[in-house]
């Protein structure tokens, strides 16, 4: 029997949630499964991942083939870098301790560019209230400042004056 691991879909319309699972090639996508390995939700910002990670190694050391995306995130959770490094393990080019610090070497690798997104991602969010803050406050003052225009009286300079300007500019003009 060829078995896959593959996502299985849940959720609403527009709004997926997956399980991650082990199950028979020939079953449909949503039906029987032999293993669920965990799940995955793309809803958050990063992507929510939980796996049961030495199940996960066990199928894929066995065989089961997982699909492009499942391969993506087992990849991701470093699933498929540990089965590597078993087959090296086995084949007598690594030790169980060699493997063992290249993997938490890799492992604590990835959780530092992980927080490293989650940061940045929480500091543009950061910049950009603080941008739509700033941009309220100048239309506010703007409109603060139309309405004060609005409602303060010309002031109307007295006649004469108007007319003398009016002389001078007549005087200018015939020159």
């Amino acid at each position: 029997m060829a078995t896959k691991i593959r996502l299985q879909r849940h959720g609403k319309k527009g709004r997926p949630f997956y399980y991650i699972v082990v199950a028979d090639s020939r079953a449909p996508r949503d039906g029987k499964f032999i293993e669920r390995l965990g799940s995955y939700n793309p809803n958050t910002n990063p992507a929510t991942i939980d796996i049961n990670f030495d199940s996960a190694v066990k199928w894929v050391g066995n065989g089961a083939q997982p699909t492009d995306t499942a391969r993506a995130i087992l990849s991701y959770k470093g699933v498929l870098y540990k089965n590597h490094l078993n087959g090296g393990i086995r084949k007598g080019a690594l030790t169980e301790e060699q493997a063992n610090e290249k993997f938490n070497a890799w492992l604590e690798g990835k959780d530092a560019q992980i927080n490293a997104k989650k940061a940045g991602l929480a500091s543009k969010k950061e910049e950009a209230k603080k941008a739509n803050l700033a941009d309220e406050s100048k239309k506010r003052e703007a409109k603060a400042a139309a309405i004060v225009a609005k409602n303060t009286p010309v002031a109307e300079e007295p006649a004469e004056e108007v007319q003398a300007e009016s002389q001078e500019e007549e005087a200018t003009s015939a020159e």
